[in-house]
């Protein structure tokens, strides 16, 4: 089923009178008929559109799985059947045209060891295995980044989606401005926004990929090469005009910062570090973004492990030097203890929603207003399965008070507590 196919579908729904009327009257007839003139369609496809109504006609691309919006938009075939799988909750990024689904695929961890952010040595097939069943699910993107494994984890990205046919492959999102030594590849990045250095890397990241265009590219960081935010965020515009990428974004930006880019060029998209521990993006950066029309994909939603509800004092204690977390506050001391503490108060919250405590702490993020995804990482199936429910938990306000109120006895992070 090509573009042209859907564009036929939809346009005739909406200005064939005689049709409409048909499909009014006898909504499965018309579906029989259109399946018998080669339209492909899922069983959850058409009880979404048999339940249509008259007046619900202009709104059919967004009911339609989001297969059909995606090869629309990318002008990419449509061959192969929708899975009943392709049902997880999904929310417009910005006004970028993607509708993506309200959890997404971290692939910081599965960069692997050997860089100063490392998670540790991963397992490349796990963690190919893991994006896959993540895709199966439902997951309609993924995001990534130059600097993670210094390249490695954009190339487990291509080989895990290199067999997954072209219409049937997630969005990739991926990110610029951190720039390694390949002579000396334990020494912290350099944060870099020089314009041919972006041009550089972009061209880099599309090989890795193994792509013609990213979906999403974002300043990983403010550059501190001396760099003006005016000259780096010029050329990511001109990267997106250019085609290159299809969207830009700003990672780790705050509120000021956002205002100078925005006086250059509108910001597709924000991502920021956020959760039930770190929330202080919540007081402005959220407010700004909704107020922008910016899409925010946030990170770090179950704080690098800490409200996964498997994480113990114990296991912070056999953290390996060889992983980031074992320097940081959040797995030490004081922190440790309110944070551990904090994950223990999520638990009746799961139990109620029969969720784990993994989806909470992520559903906790997408109960604010302005918040269109989260990312989460993930380095095994087991690991993607813990956390996708949290795509269909609508916390409740009793549920938005209780965690508001475990967050001050616990005394962990600091930022707003309640959307």
């Amino acid at each position: 089923m090509t573009q042209l196919s859907v564009e036929i579908l939809l346009g005739k729904l909406l200005t064939d009178e005689e049709l409409r009327e048909a499909f009014q009257q006898n909504p499965h007839g018309v579906l029989v008929w259109l399946l018998r003139q080669g339209l492909q369609l899922s069983r959850l496809e058409m009880e979404a559109l048999r339940s249509i109504k008259s007046s619900d006609l202009s709104g059919l691309a967004d009911m339609i799985d989001r297969r059909l919006q995606k090869a629309s938009l990318r002008r990419a075939p449509m061959t192969h059947a929708v899975r009943d799988t392709d049902t997880l909750p999904t929310a417009p990024l910005g006004t970028t045209g993607m509708r993506i689904t309200r959890v997404g695929f971290g692939a910081w961890a599965i960069g692997g060891g050997g860089w100063t952010f490392a998670w540790g040595s991963q397992d490349d097939a796990d963690s190919i295995a893991a994006i896959r069943h993540a895709v199966e699910r439902g997951i309609n993107w993924i995001d990534t980044a130059a600097v993670y494994g210094l390249g490695h984890s954009e190339e487990i990205v291509a080989r895990a989606l290199r067999d997954i046919p072209a219409d049937d492959r997630p969005y990739v999102f991926t990110k610029a401005g951190l720039v390694w030594d390949e002579h000396a590849r334990a020494a912290p990045p350099r944060r870099v926004g020089d314009p041919l250095s972006l041009r550089r890397e972009v061209e880099a990241s599309l090989r890795r990929l193994d792509v013609e265009r990213i979906d999403l590219y974002q300043m990983h960081w403010p550059a501190e090469d001396g760099t003006t935010l005016e000259d780096y965020w010029g050329t990511l515009l001109q990267l997106k005009e250019e085609g290159k990428v299809r969207a830009v974004g700003l990672s780790n930006h705050d509120v000021r910062q956002l205002d100078a880019a925005d006086r250059v060029g509108h910001v597709d998209t924000l991502q920021p570090p956020f959760s039930a521990i770190r929330r202080e993006v919540a007081a402005a950066e959220l407010p700004w973004c909704a107020a922008h029309r910016t899409g925010v994909i946030v990170y770090s939603p179950m704080q690098s492990g800490l409200l996964t509800g498997a994480f113990s004092l114990e296991r912070a204690a056999q953290l390996g030097a060889d992983d980031w977390r074992s320097r940081s506050p959040d797995f030490t001391g004081r922190g440790l203890r309110r944070n551990v503490a904090l994950a223990d108060a999520l638990r009746p919250i799961a139990e109620r929603h029969r969720a784990t405590v993994a989806a909470v702490a992520v559903a906790w993020t997408l109960a604010w207003p302005g918040v269109s995804g989260a990312i989460v990482g993930a380095r095994s199936s087991a690991q993607v399965d813990g956390w996708i429910g949290a795509a269909s938990v609508a916390l409740t306000d009793a549920d938005l008070d209780d965690i508001a109120g475990a967050i001050k006895r616990t005394g962990a992070g600091t930022g707003p507590v309640r959307p």
